[in-house]
């Protein structure tokens, strides 16, 4: 099973509709066994995935099954949750873990565990491999895709030490670039923490760490959205020149900032979706992947073009995402 979670410290960018449609492209098209983590406390992704009635009886139950009654058990001392409440998404074909608001209640929690970790506290240890916990218990599938919100607090930081990978879906703006300053800054200061913390674990105790798969989220790249296109002289699609300048030097900044962190091979473009306009806000009233509309979604003349490009466009996206995992 290889993670990936989709994080960008920069909201607005069109992660969690990046992060759907790649999860059916693979399912659906590529036949790859998926489940999607939804970690980010606004849902965007669980709204996505099931209809409005769905959600709503999820969400007015008091014992519903989600990321938050995981992660509940622990926070209140009484150890992981063994149960994976797993519900099918059967428009995008995958499998998914609910988000839930509440789960921004359990910030503080992990923040405080984190704090005590770095005297080498076993249990603060093992609340912050929480995500790998689960990760654990979701060894069947192929991929794990797991959606955060934009934040550098300490749940992104105990899903980044659990996930395999991470991808930064980005807006061609110049506070995308300086995104990247503070991740990465973020990034090296965790890791040294959390190697601080193992090191000062007593030699007695260590057999105590959980031996779970984590450690350092390696980038795999980044994937470029939202931007405007014209046809050049020979048919292809070009950025226009505004963004096409910041498009140039996103490589370069990528190497300037992620020094000591574990990369792939440059280039680190892995696709780019282009503006989709009114199909998004169609694919997410459909609750259905865009490239799977149709005319009764109210795709209408030439949409119908639209919809296939954007199968075209997301394809190409899953594709190098699965070759860059395959050959690392």
């Amino acid at each position: 099973m290889k993670s990936i979670t989709f994080f960008n410290n920069k909201g607005g960018v069109g992660k969690t509709t990046l992060l759907c449609n790649i999860a059916a492209y693979m399912s659906i098209y590529m036949k790859k066994k998926v489940c999607v983590i939804d970690a980010d406390p606004q849902c965007n992704a669980t709204q996505y995935f099931f209809d409005d009635d769905v959600v709503d009886r999820i969400y007015d139950s008091s014992s519903r099954s989600t990321i938050y009654s995981i992660i509940e058990p622990l926070s209140l001392g009484e150890g992981y949750s063994k149960k994976m409440p797993i519900r099918r998404s059967e428009s995008f074909g995958l499998d998914v873990i609910l988000g839930d608001p509440r789960l921004a209640l359990i910030e503080d929690f992990f923040a405080r565990e984190w704090a005590s970790s770095k005297s080498g506290d076993i249990r603060g240890i093992k609340s912050s491999l929480a995500f790998a916990e689960i990760l654990s218990k979701l060894q069947s599938y192929d991929f794990v895709l797991i959606d955060v919100s934009p934040s550098l607090g300490a749940i992104n930081r105990a899903i980044l030490l659990s996930s395999k990978y991470f991808v930064s879906p980005m807006s061609i703006d110049i506070f995308s670039l300086r995104a990247f300053e503070n991740i990465t800054e973020w990034l090296k200061d965790w890791r040294d923490d959390w190697d601080a913390a193992l090191s000062n674990v007593k030699a007695g105790e260590r057999n105590k760490i959980p031996e779970l798969d984590h450690g350092n989220a390696k980038f795999l790249g980044y994937v470029t959205q939202q931007y405007l296109a014209k046809t050049d002289s020979s048919g292809h699609r070009r950025a226009v020149n505004a963004y096409e300048k910041i498009q140039s030097r996103i490589d370069s900044v990528i190497d300037e900032c992620f020094t000591d962190q574990e990369l792939v091979e440059p280039p680190y473009k892995i696709g780019t979706v282009p503006n989709l306009f009114s199909l998004i806000p169609m694919s997410q009233s459909s609750h259905k992947p865009v490239f799977e509309l149709l005319g009764k979604d109210g795709v209408v003349g030439a949409h119908f073009a639209k919809v296939q490009d954007s199968k075209k466009t997301f394809g190409r996206v899953a594709k190098q995402l699965v070759k860059l995992v395959d050959n690392d």
